[in-house]
């Protein structure tokens, strides 16, 4: 009897121990779990009371935000990071309120974003009254061109939803209230670029907007929120908290509005699929015949045609699977990564002809590699659910790529073998 006692009373012990943690018998602590993407925020903070406080609330929402959702935010004041290849560790980049001035930082940037990395740009990083002296980031990439006007002074605005099938854009409601902001205007017209997706515009019940009667919306188009096609990218036109400049008090929050964040936390899970600059090339060789997938004469203009021709190490033979969603990618070629392997002319038949083309979103334009037993993949084009293959098994040069119909041939099998 003693005994049984005894081995009730320390079995006693034990589920105490367990139940309420003062014994000695502890759970196993869970493994910490690897973030999903690393996020790099950069800021000068060194113009304007209203962009310096921007970013000092910035600095302090988003780590919590990365805390609860599984990404890491890193901040830094250090532009150099574009210039010697300090960005490459990061999985999205953040500019807060500013853009890179020097040659070596803008060519810095060009090259992670041609690459295949991710942006998310605030307000004042898209303000130049010299779009010209660096044409493809306000032109090309941002879409923008000059700034042309603002409101004043910084209040919320009604914001319609225009694209809710866009990930970042899936969970806004129809029309929504924004956090305080000044808004921009721009000398482009967003709506004449095809690249351009404008996810949230001013709503007309907003208008009159601003509080000076000299500094006023009073009608128009005003895109706040898009994205370009092109690249791994969204630009949101907020980021200047009201200001009370005389005490430098800050008397809004860029953060008051749930909708918007929730924006914000859904474009960065967008953003932070993209694949980092360290993503292979590789070269698509054919397993009916042992030919290599090739620009035609190594060149990059849209309508070059993609062909079979003998594996030679060029850089016409190399592409990088970037991701797009949903499991597709862009076949992006490395002697121009914005020019990708397209369906001509959209089409959906059978023995229809690949090229390259200007990568615009378009589902001709997209591929989703599915693994075979051996290794291998055959590509599906999004738009069409038919394969890409080798128009001949004969190793004969310069014929052709094709779409057709998927019938698991080798004549659509394609080893992917990493290029340095």
């Amino acid at each position: 009897m003693k005994r049984l006692l005894t081995a009730l009373f320390g079995l006693l012990v034990l589920v105490l121990a367990a139940t309420t943690g003062t014994g000695t018998v502890h759970a196993a602590p869970a493994a910490p779990t690897a973030p999903d993407f690393k996020v790099l925020a950069l800021a000068s903070g060194t113009w304007d009371a209203a962009h310096i406080d921007f970013v000092k609330e910035a600095d302090e929402w988003f780590p919590r935000t990365a805390a609860a959702n599984n990404f890491t935010y890193t901040s830094s004041r250090d532009w150099n990071l574009l210039a010697n290849g300090g960005v490459d560790a990061y999985d999205v980049v953040l500019f807060l309120d500013d853009a890179p001035q020097t040659a070596a930082q803008r060519a810095g940037f060009e090259r992670y974003i041609r690459a295949g990395g991710a942006w998310l740009g605030f307000h004042v990083s898209a303000f130049t009254t010299d779009a010209s002296a660096w044409s493809w980031y306000y032109n090309d990439f941002l879409g923008s061109g000059n700034f042309r006007s603002n409101t004043w002074g910084p209040t919320t605005a009604v914001l319609r939803t225009e694209d809710a099938s866009h990930p970042a854009a899936s969970a806004l409601p129809a029309t929504w209230t924004s956090a305080v902001s000044e808004w921009y205007s721009w000398s482009n017209n967003l709506r004449t670029n095809p690249s351009i997706k404008v996810l949230a515009s001013v709503h007309p019940s907003s208008f009159p907007l601003g509080t000076d009667p000299n500094q006023s919306w009073t009608s128009g188009d005003y895109p706040i929120v898009w994205t370009n096609t092109r690249y791994r990218m969204l630009y949101a036109n907020f980021g200047h908290n009201a200001m009370n400049y005389a005490t430098n008090t800050r008397t809004s929050s860029s953060f008051a509005s749930a909708t918007q964040n929730r924006l914000l936390v859904d474009a960065l899970k967008w953003l932070g699929d993209a694949p980092t600059t360290t993503a292979p090339w590789q070269t698509l060789t054919s397993q009916a015949n042992g030919l290599c997938a090739d620009a035609r004469a190594a060149a990059t203009a849209n309508g070059t045609v993609v062909q079979q021709y003998t594996c030679n190490g060029t850089t016409a033979q190399h592409f990088r699977l970037v991701p797009t969603d949903s499991g597709h990618v862009r076949l992006a070629n490395r002697n121009n990564p914005d020019q990708v392997v397209d369906v001509t002319d959209r089409s959906t038949a059978d023995n229809a002809p690949v090229q390259l083309w200007a990568y615009a979103g378009g589902t001709n334009q997209q591929w989703k590699a599915v693994p075979e037993a051996a290794g291998t993949h055959h590509l599906v084009a999004r738009h069409s659910g038919k394969c890409l293959t080798v128009a001949t098994t004969a190793a004969t040069n310069s014929v052709p790529l094709v779409q057709r119909t998927c019938d698991n041939s080798p004549a659509q099998s394609f080893r992917l073998t990493t290029q340095p």
